[in-house]
């Protein structure tokens, strides 16, 4: 089978087609024929050597994918052949709070991960996918959404009338905003792109903020809101927390679920005192939660944002894409 393989070092460069021998199930386990994988942040900076430099190689990159249940082993009762599914970011992560195994347990790292054509995953490791998408827009799931909607959803507890605080407009982001009007909250975005603030607008945002323009954009979270936003969704990390504890309201969430712009910083606490500041970090989701929000996008026949489709031979034209940080949405390789 063909799959694409981090080889002996990390870098763009170094992300190769390759050919493995096509898996066999075992007992509890599944073959899935991937027709669909995206692309997370977490991906590039895997294949750049970012994210964990003592991940063995080689190792088939992506923690998202969908497909057609092809196979399955002895023993297996959640899917049947012919069955479309996801498999989930954490695959053992199936309810409740994580433990340490859930760590050892992600696709993508230390797990290969879905950009191949085939791969064996245990059947408690496989949701199945609404039936109103298509595999490409399916394979957004697993990480973006699942991870915007425990943040605003599980741990946040939106509710409608909420203000709902978004960093830039990619994949998570982009998911937040369709649930926040999903739920009936107040979504601000915020982008350097004009374009891509109208695109935002036309999605259902409530008010959109360009941060080149306007730098001390937290200022005018708070010029928007009188009080400042209910829940921040942090992507930004080390370069943005700062400004976004200082965009959220008394007693609100922000929740650090990314690091584009850096892993470490110094910060007066203060802020979080003074305002009884919820601090949240997201590991993505469980299972259950992707399945709670699979229902939810059936019954609101949600349309996931994906930018663009790359053919399989184009996967590392796909990487690069979202090097280049001009995406809307999700990015996907179709299989």
């Amino acid at each position: 089978m063909k799959v694409y393989e981090i080889q002996n070092e990390f870098g763009l460069e170094n992300l190769k087609k390759a050919e493995r021998r096509e898996p066999e199930p075992g007992p509890n386990e599944v073959m899935v024929r991937v027709r669909a994988t995206s692309l997370n942040f977490r991906d590039l900076m895997m294949v750049q050597g970012g994210y964990n430099p003592r991940q063995k190689l080689p190792l088939i990159p992506n923690s998202d994918g969908a497909g057609e249940v092809v196979e399955v082993g002895e023993d297996v009762h959640r899917v049947r052949v012919g069955d479309r599914v996801a498999g989930i970011f954490a695959q053992k992560w199936l309810a409740g709070a994580p433990d340490m195994s859930v760590r050892g347990s992600t696709l993508g790292s230390p797990l290969d991960g879905m950009l191949t054509e085939y791969r064996v995953l245990h059947e408690d490791g496989l949701v199945h996918i609404p039936e109103h998408l298509t595999y490409e827009e399916a394979a957004t799931l697993p990480c973006a959404a699942v991870t915007a909607w425990n943040a605003l959803m599980v741990q946040g507890g939106m509710k409608a009338g909420d203000t709902v605080l978004l960093l830039g407009t990619g994949g998570v982001s982009i998911f937040g905003l369709q649930f926040a009007k999903m739920a009936g909250a107040r979504a601000i975005i915020t982008s350097s792109s004009d374009e891509k603030l109208e695109r935002a607008r036309s999605l259902g945002a409530w008010e959109t903020i360009n941060y080149q323009e306007t730098p001390d954009w937290e200022k005018r979270v708070l010029e928007l809101t009188g009080t400042g936003a209910d829940h921040v969704v942090e992507v930004g990390g080390a370069g943005t927390l700062t400004k976004s504890l200082a965009s959220v309201t008394l007693g609100g969430t922000v929740t650090v679920i990314g690091v584009l712009s850096g892993v470490s910083t110094d910060l007066d606490v203060r802020t979080m005192l003074m305002k009884s500041v919820r601090l949240q970090g997201l590991f993505v989701g469980s299972r259950r939660m992707f399945e709670d929000m699979n229902k939810a996008i059936s019954y609101h026949h949600m349309q996931p944002v994906v930018d663009r489709t790359f053919k399989f031979d184009q996967a590392v034209e796909a990487f690069q894409h979202m090097a280049d940080g001009k995406h809307f949405g999700k990015i996907v390789v179709a299989v």
